[in-house]
């Protein structure tokens, strides 16, 4: 596990044999951070009416934010902004269908080509070598150890959607190279989401808004939610984690509660970061899209991709799983489809076998989904004991595919599932479940209450001595927990 730095980080190593970013990254739960963002927000108010200025300063700041983590790679994402920006120009220019695929393929090829050299060729080299190797076939791979740029994944795909939306014309591209670089850019969610078409962020950047109290109000409120799941809940529980995985003589009962520290660990971690950067983003008068929505209380697991990485599962669904036919060329076709999407969903996350089976695990749970719902199994007004018992059975279809996740490796996964047959109780194990409950039992409480009002926003309507006091009870916490040596967000590594 790499170690954190004062007032920035590295990205998080949960697979090893991977190259990943070594270098400092601007986190959101810095001084650094705040501090950026104090004498940024000082000159976005004074040049906010001034679309020009202000867009100019968006790039500027993203820039500047990217580039904090290692300024090289400011080069990858301007050069493959203004490939995918001139490539829109070309498609609204062409009219005859052989060229205008071939625009296409000329921008998609070039974003895999970067993404899959980046994040990819040591270990397919790696994979291809250990076959080779078992067949006693004589290869002797060259590993580059290739730096992953931070965010890579995500706004490569974001700037993809742009130029696929053209060519679909489903939209028209923006002659304003600024406008473009800055949606590519946007701070806010450069490194870790979420991904956003372009038909909802990039209208945002050609025109003025006017920052109500409301917004702020609602920015606030995000930040600080997001703030106290990252740094009070997934920060916390983070440890614990690693008192059991990574040591793998673990224990059934040490499993399980490992396992669950770090399904909760993920979710705050992941959507903490969305948290902030909707508030963030919110803050300046934008409006990011929603990237979770209580996943864990969804019955089955297509639900739960209704409400996991959203922006993630709907990019999939919309470029890829409908391309490739979706559910119209019959059931086998389908299922397949639906084990390709998922397990490229898998590979997305990470260059590692681990993420690959994860993938599969969850293309095989939306197979079984889809099956079991084409059977007639399922009836409207479900009895409560029955819902109550396909909550469980996701749970823990969903939590052992953390378990896949977050293994390192294709021992430890084999290490860590033959543990939980194995009953035997640790001395140390009513300390650690004590910390798990105590650091989750907020994070319940709130989100219970979230999902019962039916608005992630409840807090705002709360009286005003309500909400400060539940606000100043989140500000308190974080402040009790803000280490000058913050823990990297987990999602920089992919």
């Amino acid at each position: 596990m790499s170690e954190p730095l004062d007032g920035v980080g590295t990205a998080r190593v949960l697979s090893p044999g991977r190259a990943v970013a070594r270098h400092a990254v601007m986190l959101f739960n810095s001084d650094v951070f705040l501090k950026f963002f104090a004498a940024f927000l000082l000159l976005y108010w004074l040049v906010r009416e001034n679309l020009a200025a202000r867009n100019v300063l968006i790039v500027a700041a993203s820039y500047l934010f990217y580039g904090w983590w290692d300024w090289r790679f400011l080069s990858l994402i301007f050069v493959s902004s203004v490939l995918d920006y001139g490539i829109g120009l070309a498609l609204a220019r062409t009219e005859d269908p052989r060229r205008r695929r071939i625009w296409l393929w000329l921008s998609v090829g070039c974003s895999l080509v970067i993404l899959g050299f980046f994040k990819y060729y040591d270990f397919f080299v790696e994979s291809l070598g250990a076959l080779l190797a078992h067949w006693q076939i004589p290869f002797h791979p060259r590993l580059l150890g290739v730096i992953l740029p931070v965010g890579i994944s995500f706004y490569t795909f974001q700037s993809m959607s742009y130029v696929i939306d053209i060519y679909r014309r489903q939209m028209k591209p923006t002659p304003n190279l600024v406008n473009f670089l800055a949606y590519v850019a946007f701070f806010p969610q450069l490194v870790a989401g979420p991904i956003e078409r372009a038909s909802h962020l990039l209208p945002q950047f050609e025109r003025t808004v006017t920052i109500t109290r409301a917004m702020l109000e609602e920015g606030v409120w995000l930040v600080l939610w997001g703030m106290f799941k990252k740094v009070v809940v997934a920060d916390n529980l983070a440890p614990l984690v690693e008192m059991v995985y990574g040591h793998m003589g673990a224990t059934g009962p040490a499993v399980v509660l490992a396992t669950l520290a770090f399904g909760v660990q993920i979710y705050c971690d992941f959507s903490g970061y969305s948290d902030m950067a909707r508030g963030t983003a919110r803050v300046l008068g934008f409006d990011i899209m929603v990237n979770f929505n209580l996943p864990y209380v969804a019955v089955n697991i297509r639900e739960f991709w209704q409400r996991w990485h959203i922006s993630l599962s709907t990019w999939l669904r919309d470029y890829l799983y409908i391309p490739l036919g979706g559910s119209q060329r019959g059931a086998a076709r389908t299922y397949l489809n639906l084990l390709v999407t998922m397990l490229l969903g898998g590979l997305w996350h990470g260059a590692a076998g681990n993420f690959v089976l994860w993938g599969l695990w969850h293309g095989g749970g939306l197979m079984g989904h889809r099956l079991w719902t084409s059977s007639g199994q399922v009836r409207r007004g479900t009895a409560k004991w029955a819902r109550g018992a396909a909550w469980l059975l996701t749970l823990l279809f969903v939590f052992y595919g953390w378990l896949l996740f977050r293994a390192g490796s294709w021992h430890e996964i084999a290490v860590m599932t033959r543990a939980l047959a194995d009953a035997t109780v640790p001395p140390w194990i009513g300390s650690f479940a004590l910390n798990l409950v105590a650091f989750t039992a907020p994070l319940i409480a709130v989100e219970t209450w979230l999902h019962q009002t039916r608005d992630p926003l409840a807090p705002l309507a709360l009286p005003v001595s309500r909400r400060i006091l539940l606000q100043g009870t989140l500000l308190l916490a974080i402040a009790l927990f803000w280490e000058t040596r913050q823990q990297p967000f987990i999602y920089f590594q992919f």
